[in-house]
């Protein structure tokens, strides 16, 4: 029989909390009754709404019990003075019973795709453990450590931030055996106020490295050397490891091709090489693979064994997904959907990617970059000449700070700008033909997703015939 996860007496002790009554949780853990599962243990959290609403709704679903702050009606609590530091003390007691190696990543630009990399690899090998979606912030680190299961031999943790200090406490929560920080850029910065406070910030991933462990830092990149004092001071004891195109990379990027469908990457670990396939396009994908394969070799399993297993690897919705749709009275289109967020990394990553596909035009929208600062106009302004480099038949743009961009793009490239995605709709509708390849970018706040979601509604079933119909059907992921 398989161990619950929790049981209310182990969250009593680990809280210091009351249990009402015994309970088991056979589940995971929940902070969203939308999406709650039969058996799960539900944390009444306190963020835009107050959890304690829908306890009622979450034991209706099925909740095994509740973690709260206050006596709710409908099943078994545990009662706890702060419902956020009581899932902070369940992540911490998971850990320490848990015998899984920890791999911690963050950075300006990659985390994700590192995260679901190791992910991947990871769970090929056994027992393995991953912040679902981007649950990287203040809840989402303790909630992924809290889910993880006693039996997890290899455990991935993504750590993010939007303000100083908020790396390290979550660092110290997962006491990491290898930390990653995949690259610096101007992402954050009006919390942060310069990239130099970002490179701060992201060296905090190292304060709870544990002692003798890795740390994984890009060779390329003008921070490398202050990233490495940084993660020095954090652990003494810490051996450090690069990955780049830089000679003397410990994980260097021999070679990076591609179709305009799929890539081939070649890394060299040590004199030991690896040959990996993505259905992703973009050189930045081969940083991302060069990371990975480094981490995972950290956790006692061999380069080769690693490569074959992320061979294959195509990124999560949202993240540069190449689909093929199929529109009415149009035909076939590429949407490259990367609409999940943006940083101006990112966005020139993302331009110079699209300019290794091949199509009958290559188009794109773009929302606006959030939480830059005072630097948001220029850096802007400043994606006009990697708009062109990618040579870019036409672009979309959403919101005021694009504005910027607009007034810096040349005069004969045909573009439309919208306040909002919705308002963008009819337009890029009415713009489309067959053979475009559009790439969609933008920060989430801006909006961007509902425009691949809503040409995914648009599309028809690929090979139906149908092309007169309505929103319905599906899509082809290249």
């Amino acid at each position: 029989m398989t161990r619950p996860l929790w049981t209310s007496s182990d969250i009593a002790l680990a809280t210091g909390g009351e249990a009402t009554a015994p309970f088991e949780v056979t589940g995971s853990i929940s902070i969203d009754t939308r999406t709650l599962q039969k058996g799960d243990l539900f944390v009444a959290l306190k963020d835009q709404r107050d959890g304690h609403e829908f306890v009622e709704a979450a034991f209706k679903a099925g909740a095994a019990g509740a973690l709260v702050s206050r006596p709710v009606p409908g099943g078994p609590l545990v009662q706890v003075d702060d419902v956020l530091d009581a899932l902070t003390q369940m992540g911490i007691a998971a850990r320490v019973r848990c015998g899984a190696h920890r791999t911690a990543v963050t950075g300006s630009a990659g985390k994700t795709s590192v995260k679901e990399m190791l992910a991947q690899i990871y769970r090929a090998f056994g027992p393995a453990h991953w912040n679902v979606k981007s649950f990287n912030n203040h809840w989402g680190v303790p909630l992924t450590l809290a889910r993880m299961p006693e039996e997890t031999q290899r455990a991935i943790f993504e750590i993010g931030m939007s303000t100083p200090g908020e790396i390290a406490p979550r660092s110290q929560m997962v006491r990491p055996h290898t930390g990653i920080v995949t690259c610096i850029a101007a992402a954050h910065l009006q919390g942060l106020g310069s990239v130099e406070g970002i490179a701060e910030e992201k060296s905090g991933i190292f304060a709870g490295l544990e002692a003798g462990g890795t740390i994984i830092l890009p060779a390329d990149d003008v921070f490398l050397d202050y990233l490495s004092a940084r993660a020095r001071s954090f652990c003494p004891t810490g051996s450090v490891e690069t990955f780049g195109t830089s000679d003397e990379a410990t994980a260097r990027i021999a070679a990076y091709e591609t179709d305009g469908r799929t890539s081939e990457v070649v890394v060299d670990i040590v004199g030991q090489r690896a040959r990996v396939t993505l259905n992703a396009v973009g050189a930045h994908w081969a940083q991302n693979v060069a990371a990975s394969l480094l981490a995972a070799s950290q956790a006692g399993l061999s380069l080769k064994d690693c490569a074959e297993a992320l061979s294959g690897y195509a990124p999560p919705p949202g993240r540069g997904t190449s689909e093929t749709l199929v529109l009415p009275d149009i035909g076939e289109i590429t949407l490259i959907d990367d609409a999940y967020n943006a940083n101006p990394a990112s966005m020139r990553a993302a331009l110079k990617a699209l300019a290794q596909r091949s199509g009958a035009r290559r188009l794109v929208a773009l929302g606006d970059m959030r939480e830059i600062g005072d630097t948001s106009a220029a850096e802007h302004r400043a994606l006009a000449a990697p708009v062109a480099e990618a040579g870019v038949d036409g672009i979309f743009l959403v919101g005021a700070e694009m504005q910027h961009l607009s007034q810096a793009l040349p005069r004969d490239l045909q573009q439309i700008s919208a306040p909002t995605a919705d308002e963008l709709w009819n337009q890029l509708q009415k713009a489309l033909r067959a053979g475009d390849v559009l790439l969609i970018k933008g920060s989430n706040a801006s909006g961007m997703g509902k425009l691949a979601d809503r040409l995914r509604q648009w599309s028809v079933p690929a090979g139906s015939g149908k092309m007169d119909g309505g929103p319905e059907g599906a899509a082809r992921v290249n």
